[in-house]
């Protein structure tokens, strides 16, 4: 069984599981420039339980990703005792852990009590995690909020009942359920997470840069940072965020053609791995903004829906910069 606090020491900037992004495409993008351990987007124990073929689409690697986290979420322990066996019998080895979403705050996940609705249900999200464990060959992790309603700060006895349950790992987002994404992350409630628990504590909430990730590291007593939509664009963060944190290098500037250049790669692996390519537009925005023309572009990639239609804009991207005044991709 890996051992986390090793392995964080190693890298730790950690690829955060996020519903409708992180599928194998950009889990690729992201390791190749750095990301070590990187999470499925959240997956339905009820679904696994089921046998959906849509489901298992969301858990299985790529031969090419080395490992793979898997997050979990529901409310029944019988089906995450399902879902952890079915799980470590489908992906094997290359399974490094078992996550429990406690966090997702989205009210479709939330009125079946589900995601941080479980913030409310200690003991039930307790039962979760013993049920899991009792199967699973690999940690079992939960990752929670702040608390659910608004001024709630509930996180450290609950992790503490997390870790009494047999949670070998704790993320904590420091907003409430109840502020979605808005206002600031209190990233005060890492470390009174970490004064609670004796298990590694992983940041997250407002890590929108190298910067940002390195900072929360030094600043909190988080042995290991979530980056979530720190991503959006730059899968470049986590390597950048390593070198930052544990060796004092500067974040380089990544100019317009890398930038172009890594969008065609992603698009690629896109290509080579889904049936469709609807999230390509969401992401190619991602990378575009702040390059010349930026809003033209962006513009134009929505009405993307072919493989062969973004590259052709791409194309015309790159014959424009090589050309124009910002040729030298800054």
């Amino acid at each position: 069984m890996i051992d986390l606090r090793e392995q964080f020491k190693r890298q730790p900037f950690l690829m955060a599981p996020m519903a409708g992004v992180t599928d194998a495409a950009y889990r690729i993008m992201c390791r190749r420039r750095g990301a070590e351990m990187a999470y499925t987007e959240m997956v339905s124990v009820a679904g696994l339980s089921y046998k959906s073929a849509k489901t298992w689409v969301l858990v299985e690697p790529e031969p090419e990703e080395p490992q793979i986290c898997v997050q979990l979420f529901g409310t029944k322990p019988e089906q995450f005792a399902f879902a952890v066996n079915a799980v470590q019998e489908r992906v094997g080895d290359k399974l490094t852990l078992i996550d429990i979403n406690m966090a997702c705050p989205a009210r479709k996940v939330i009125t079946k009590g589900e995601g941080s609705a479980l913030m409310k249900e200690p003991e039930l999200a307790a039962s979760l995690v013993e049920a899991c464990v009792r199967e699973a060959r690999v940690p079992v992790t939960v990752k929670i909020r702040r608390g659910f309603a608004a001024g709630e700060n509930t996180a450290a006895e609950f992790a503490a009942r997390m870790e009494q349950a047999g949670a070998a790992a704790v993320a904590v987002h420091g907003r409430t359920a109840n502020q979605l994404y808005t206002g600031e992350a209190d990233w005060s409630t890492i470390d009174e997470v970490a004064a609670r628990v004796g298990v590694p504590v992983i940041g997250s909430g407002d890590v929108f840069s190298a910067e940002d990730a390195a900072r929360m590291l030094a600043k909190t007593a988080a042995d290991a940072v979530f980056i979530a939509r720190g991503t959006y664009g730059n899968p470049w963060v986590f390597g950048d965020a390593r070198a930052l944190a544990l060796d004092g290098v500067p974040v380089p500037e990544r100019g317009a053609l890398e930038r172009i250049e890594a969008l065609r790669e992603h698009l690629t692996l896109l290509h080579e791995t889904q049936p469709f390519m609807a999230r390509g537009r969401a992401f190619s925005s991602w990378y575009l903004k702040g390059l010349p023309h930026a809003a033209a572009w962006r513009g134009r990639v929505v009405q993307c829906t072919t493989y062969d239609e973004f590259m052709a804009l791409l194309d015309e991207a790159e014959a424009e910069l090589a050309v124009g005044p910002d040729a030298d991709g800054r």
